[in-house]
Parts: structure tokens; C-alpha cells; sequence
């Protein structure tokens, strides 16, 4: 039978005196840790409200030529006045990717404005409700006609600016007077519509035959005629309604640099304004991101163009190297 000295009991008594500490300073460190992360910041909760996924991409550093990684890419753009990121409206990895950028920005700015093609100015009021706690989300949908996709695609955009307090613009003409400019022209905005759908649209409206009309001209004339028969559409009838699509388009690319200018000089100093949209409107320089350049003259408009590939190993740059500031290619989804 073993019998313990008094030595050995006063030992044992320390030994069980400190592992009491231990287990103390093991629940206090668990404790601060529990308190730290019930104390994050809400945008931080949103982030951590969406479950992580790698998105596969590689970057296109276009002045450099060479591959680089999305966050170098984030640590150039932050310092731009302007950034642009042309998406294609169908990829998801893109979508992701435009999440990935607000929060990298987030890291690198104080002050950021989201702005979007896919809200138009009429629904300003609504979305600034939204954005302020006035209304529920359900109020704000069923006012602002969101995208068909808004869900998946658009809602972790706003929702990561609302828990940051970011101003979120909505910077497109409403689509109605782009249509009507499709049918009629140009001249009927400047002539025919009430003074209060006049207010929607850019004051400024230049729609020159540039390089830009001629990227234009060209994609519109791959395609099939609206009509639905090219065979009894004239030369000359298919150039006029080229012509009154492309002014539409103009309506548009002018109605957003306005918005983003506008954005920009009402957001406090140092602030980067973020505009969302089809990679058209920005690919080249050209359509909104040249209009954004006339109206804020030696500010640094930056470019990222998303572009979805088959296969990222096989994706060259060097092909795109006047496309954008930065490219960025994402894997497409298999087609279905």
C-alpha cells in the first residue's frame, strides 16, 4: 500500500493548484476569443454569412504583361478614383469575383461607392431607403426592378455595401427611354419626353462614329436582324436602326459616366467610386469608362474586364492586352 510523505502532498497540492490556473487562463482566452467574434464588424458577418469557395482565375496585368494574383491586382485598383468591372452578366465565377473585389477594397479604403448598371436612376429613392433601414428588403425589390438573377448574382454586392454603409448609385437611364430611343432616336429624349423623365437621362449626350461605333457596328451586325428576316431589311434600313441602337446605347454609356461623376464629386475626398457593368460599356476604355475620363479629367479611371475561358492553363493574355487595366479569367461554366 502506498502511503504519501508530506513532501510529496505538497507537491501534488501546487501541481493541482496550477493546473487549476491553466484551465482558468484556457477558458479566459476562449472567452476573449467568443467576445472578439460576436464583436465584428457587420460587413464582417456578411462575409462570413457566405461559405467560402475557391474561385478559380488567373489575373492579365495588361502594362506589365504578365500573370499576377487577384489580391496585387485589389492593391492597384484601390488607389484608382474610378474603377470599373465589366462582367459578363451570365458568369457566375465573375459574380463571386465582384464580391472577392469589394472585399478587398474594403481592406484598402475608407471611403467606397458601389455603383450599378443594373439599377436605374428612377429607383434612387428606393434603393437609398433600402440602404438606410427605411424599408425591408421585399419593399425594395418589388420597387427597383432587379435583375432577373439579382439573387445569386447582385443582392452579396448590395449587401456588403449596406453593412459597410457604402452609397450604392443606381446609374442606368431607365430601360423604357432607352427604348424609346432605339425606335424613335436620339432627338426624341431631347425633344418629346416631360421634364421629369428628361432628369433620368445625361444632360450631355454625344454620340460620336468612333472607334466605339465601330466595335459596335460590328457586334450588332453579327447579329440576327430585329426584324427576324435580314433577307427584307435593306442596306440602308439596317444602318438606320444600327444607328438608333447605338444612340440608345450612347443614352446609356452617358447617363452612367454622369452618374458616376455626380457620385464621385458628392462622396467625401479620397473616395473610390465602383461601377458595376456589361463588359462593353468599359472594355477598351471606350463607351461609360471615356465618358467617366471626359467628365473627371486627370482622375485614374482603372479598367478590369472579366473574361470566362475554357481552360485557365491555355488562357493568353498578350491576345487581350488592350482590353483592360487588368483581365481576369474565370473558368465558364460547362455548357449545359
Amino acid at each position: 500500500m502506498f502511503i504519501a510523505s508530506t513532501d510529496y502532498l505538497k507537491k501534488y497540492s501546487i501541481g493541482i493548484i496550477y493546473l487549476k490556473r491553466i484551465i482558468s487562463l484556457v477558458a479566459l482566452y476562449a472567452g476573449l476569443a467568443t467576445a472578439s467574434a460576436n464583436a465584428q464588424t457587420p460587413a464582417r458577418l456578411v462575409v462570413d454569412s457566405i461559405p467560402p469557395t475557391y474561385v478559380p482565375n488567373r489575373v492579365w496585368d495588361t502594362k506589365h504583361k504578365r500573370f499576377i494574383d487577384f489580391e496585387s491586382m485589389l492593391a492597384d485598383v484601390a488607389g484608382a478614383d474610378v474603377l470599373f468591372l465589366g462582367e459578363q452578366h451570365d458568369d457566375p465565377a465573375t459574380h463571386r469575383l465582384e464580391a472577392a473585389t469589394l472585399e478587398g477594397l474594403a481592406r484598402r479604403r475608407g471611403s467606397v461607392v458601389l455603383a450599378m448598371e443594373m439599377f436605374e436612376r428612377d429607383v434612387q429613392p428606393s434603393l437609398d431607403d433600402y440602404l438606410a433601414g427605411r424599408s425591408t428588403e421585399g419593399d425594395f425589390l418589388a420597387r427597383s426592378r432587379p435583375w432577373p438573377r439579382y439573387g445569386a448574382d447582385y443582392r452579396p454586392l448590395v449587401e456588403f455595401a449596406r453593412a459597410w454603409k457604402w452609397p450604392v448609385v443606381a446609374s442606368d437611364v431607365p430601360r423604357r427611354l432607352a427604348g424609346l430611343v432605339s425606335r424613335r432616336g436620339l432627338k426624341t429624349i431631347l425633344d418629346s419626353i416631360n421634364p421629369a423623365d428628361r432628369a433620368f437621362a445625361a444632360h450631355d449626350l454625344d454620340c460620336p462614329h468612333d472607334d466605339y461605333f465601330a466595335k459596335f457596328a460590328k457586334t450588332m451586325g453579327d447579329m440576327p436582324s430585329h426584324s427576324g428576316d435580314s433577307t427584307k431589311e435593306s442596306a440602308a434600313e439596317k444602318a438606320a436602326t444600327i444607328e438608333r441602337i447605338y444612340q440608345a446605347q450612347c443614352l446609356k454609356d452617358e447617363t452612367m459616366g454622369e452618374s458616376i461623376a455626380g457620385a464621385f464629386g458628392a462622396a467625401p475626398p479620397r473616395a473610390l467610386v465602383v461601377h458595376v457593368n456589361g463588359a462593353f460599356h468599359s472594355d477598351y476604355g471606350l463607351g461609360t469608362a471615356e465618358r467617366v475620363k471626359r467628365r473627371l479629367p486627370g482622375k485614374r479611371v482603372a479598367v478590369v474586364s472579366f473574361v470566362p475561358v475554357k481552360d485557365l492553363d491555355s488562357a493568353d493574355g498578350n491576345a487581350r492586352r488592350t482590353l483592360a487595366d487588368f483581365v481576369v479569367f474565370t473558368l465558364a461554366p460547362p455548357a449545359l
